[in-house]
């Protein structure tokens, strides 16, 4: 039987990353879903807000990743495969690729319109704060993201497509 894969679900805010992640654990006898956002919220003190980004922003992002490598780790350790959604730049990929061990990284980039991201963020009761705010940093993310995570399948033989349904998830 194959190793269990740890799948990097990124996009920007409102681009379902939660939901796809929640929908491919469903795919797996064995997987669990981390959302990096949730790992941040455990700060109770303190908390950098990546609204105005700072570097102590930067140093709380890279430790919640670094925690989701390695929560990530001992999951597929046991046997499950990982799902963790989170925002991230090609430029910060070593914060999980340094923690993660011989566990196969599966990138998955979801990139929705900007209209359609910016509707679901709009969308009343889908986030617990007032989601305007996340208007201008998905108008930059949204095609940032795209130019630095796009890869061609063609080039790419490692570039991960989710199972389809009845299909064997590890193939």
């Amino acid at each position: 039987m194959a190793r269990p894969a740890i799948w990097l679900i990124s996009g920007a805010p409102g681009a379902g990353k939660s939901t796809v992640s929640d929908a491919l654990c469903r795919r797996f006898r064995l997987a669990v879903h981390i959302p990096v956002d949730d790992i941040r919220d455990w700060v109770r003190s303190g908390f950098a807000s990546p609204v105005e980004w700072t570097n102590e922003t930067g140093r709380q992002f890279a430790l919640a990743r670094r925690g989701a490598a390695r929560i990530a780790t001992d999951y597929a350790d046991a046997g499950f495969d990982v799902m963790v959604d989170d925002v991230i730049r090609e430029s910060d990929l070593n914060q999980y690729t340094d923690y993660l061990g011989k566990t196969e990284l599966r990138k998955v980039l979801l990139n929705p319109s900007l209209e359609t991201v910016l509707a679901r963020n709009a969308a009343p009761g889908r986030k617990p704060f007032d989601s305007s705010i996340l208007e201008a940093a998905c108008r930059g993310l949204h095609p940032l993201l795209l130019a630095e995570n796009t890869t061609d399948s063609e080039e790419d033989p490692g570039a991960a497509r989710a199972p389809s349904p009845g299909q064997d998830p590890r193939l």
